[in-house]
């Protein structure tokens, strides 16, 4: 029985390339030059080529840059810093139903946002959030809004005496009430005075800790 002739092609269950297969494969200069489609494609993926190196050795540099402190991340920064503002009007007080109010608690006493927020609840108050947040301040309570909650303000101090005014630069009418460690109580509700009066503003032996002028920062939804 004769034997198959054996296959030039393959050795050792390999395929052996030819010189015709790699000049199918890798097109001559001269005949790049004579078949502008094939040239052009040529020029595209090596200019993609190119490009792609380029932009992993460039997200290379980057990421060394991040890590080595020489190119910072922006981050989501507080946009309502309170300031010490201090106007001199005086405020008619304002029905408790109308005011949306959010309380925090800046002390380490467990659950005392959520017993005054819910005080202010009882006194008609719309209460919002209501969490536990990180404050520099010292003294009784922080009281903050934007310039359209100045008169709610007011009657949420006359509420919570001895608390201390910051303005904010939020456009809406809210008010934070921040409690801080020296609160003791809200006022009696049958001696809330209701007369018409001007906010109350921190004297300079009460001021805030915080570098950044901010006296809140909400965190955990607890109290």
């Amino acid at each position: 029985m004769a034997r198959k002739p054996k296959d030039v092609t393959v050795l050792h269950g390999h395929q052996v390339i030819s010189g015709a297969d790699l000049r199918a494969t890798f097109v001559d200069d001269d005949e790049l030059r004579h078949n502008p489609v094939r040239l052009r494609r040529r020029i595209l993926h090596g200019a993609v080529l190119v490009l792609l190196l380029g932009l992993v050795a460039a997200g290379i540099v980057v990421a060394l840059a991040i890590m080595n402190g020489q190119i910072k991340i922006p981050t989501a920064e507080r946009s309502q810093a309170a300031a010490s503002v201090c106007p001199e009007a005086r405020y008619d007080y304002t029905p408790p139903e109308t005011i949306n109010l959010n309380v925090f608690n800046s002390t380490s006493r467990p659950g005392l946002a959520r017993s005054v927020a819910d005080e202010f609840a009882a006194r008609k108050f719309i209460v919002g959030a209501v969490a536990n947040t990180t404050s520099g301040y010292r003294g009784i309570a922080l009281v903050v809004s934007g310039a359209a909650g100045q008169s709610a303000a007011f009657t949420v101090q006359r509420n919570l005496p001895g608390s201390d005014y910051f303005q904010d630069g939020r456009t809406d009418p809210s008010v934070d009430v921040i409690l801080t460690g020296d609160f003791q109580q809200l006022a009696n509700p049958d001696l809330v005075d209701q007369t018409p009066g001007q906010l109350s503003c921190p004297r300079e032996d009460r001021r805030i800790a915080d570098e950044s002028g901010s006296p809140v920062t909400p965190a955990t939804p607890a109290g």
